[in-house]
Order: structure tokens, then sequence, then C-alpha cells
């Protein structure tokens, strides 16, 4: 159970609460950029676990279980700080609403075809989606960090509304492909 992948993603989950920790002050860039430090090292960890696991042969059902969900609840703190500390402002809250939204929704979704046992495997535009998403947070991470560079901002906020449409899109097909084993 304690193999490496699985101890990348239990780290990933241990270091939310000190992600949480530096963003909780929005007018702290020191705090910010070792918030975008942290983060990054995180996006790391969670390519390397799953990368370790799969060539490795040391997939588990420990890991299976853990990584998705290491990553929604730090994608969740993210947005919710960032929503806070006003990094994602007005109507931009929208966007992260929809991201937010559809991971609770798709996660439900997926518990429910589970008992089921039926398999919604991850889509590529998922794959993008989760990227433009990342890399959005990560802006938004770094513009709080260099708060004089607005541009950095504006990328994050960018990329946030392009994560959202995805999010649309690949949530619909989830949902579509949920609706067809639902009485």
């Amino acid at each position: 159970m304690l193999t490496l992948p699985n101890l990348l993603t239990l780290s990933r989950i241990v270091a939310i609460p000190l992600l949480a920790a530096l963003l909780w002050w929005p007018q702290w860039p020191v705090g910010y950029g070792i918030a975008f430090a942290l983060y990054c090292l995180m996006g790391i960890t969670d390519y390397f676990d799953g990368y370790l696991a799969r060539s490795n042969g040391a997939v588990s059902r420990l890991g299976i279980f853990l990584d998705p969900i290491a990553d929604k609840i730090m994608v969740a703190a993210v947005i919710l700080l960032l929503v806070r500390g006003g990094d994602i402002p007005g109507i931009h809250v929208i966007a992260a609403l929809v991201i937010l939204l559809r991971e609770i929704a798709v996660s439900g979704l997926r518990e429910f075809l589970a008992q089921l046992q039926v398999s919604v495997p991850v889509s590529t535009l998922a794959k993008w989606k989760t990227t433009l998403q990342l890399v959005s947070l990560g802006a938004l991470i770094l513009g709080g960090a260099l708060p004089q560079q607005h541009w950095i901002a504006g990328v994050g906020l960018a990329s946030l509304w392009g994560a959202a449409a995805l999010t649309l899109v690949t949530g619909w097909d989830y949902l579509r492909v949920g609706l067809k084993h639902m009485d």
C-alpha cells in the first residue's frame, strides 16, 4: 500500500493545508510565490505518481481511489481561496463555480456507475480540461506573487473560462454516458 506512487499522492493531500495557509493572505506576494512553487511541485508529483505506478506495475486500488480525490481537493481548495482573496473576482466566479459543480457532479456520477460496474474512462478532452484548469490556477497564484504583472492574472482568468467551457462539454459527455444506465 505504501508504494512510492501512493506516497506521492498522499504527499499532495498532506500539502493542501500548507498551500491553503499560503494563499490565506491575498496581499502577501511572498506567500503566493511559495504557494506557486508548492503548487508546481504538487503538479509534478501528480504526473510522477501515475507514471511510476504504470511503468512499475504498481497500480493499486488505494492509488486509483486517492489520486482523483487529491486532485479534486487541491483544485477546490485553490479555487475557494482565490475567490476569497479576490484573485477570481466578479463574474469570473461563475467560471470557477462551473468547474467546482462539474467536479462534484461527475464524482457522483462515477460513484453511481461504479455500483452498476460501469467504468467511465477519462476522455482526451477531459485531460485537456484538467491541463487548462491547472495552468489557469497556477497563473492566478503566480499573478498574486507578481501583482504588478497584470497580464499573468489575465492569462489565468482567460484560461479559467477556457477550462470552464471544456468542463461543460466534458461534463455533458459524461452525463450522456451515465443517462444510458439510468431507469
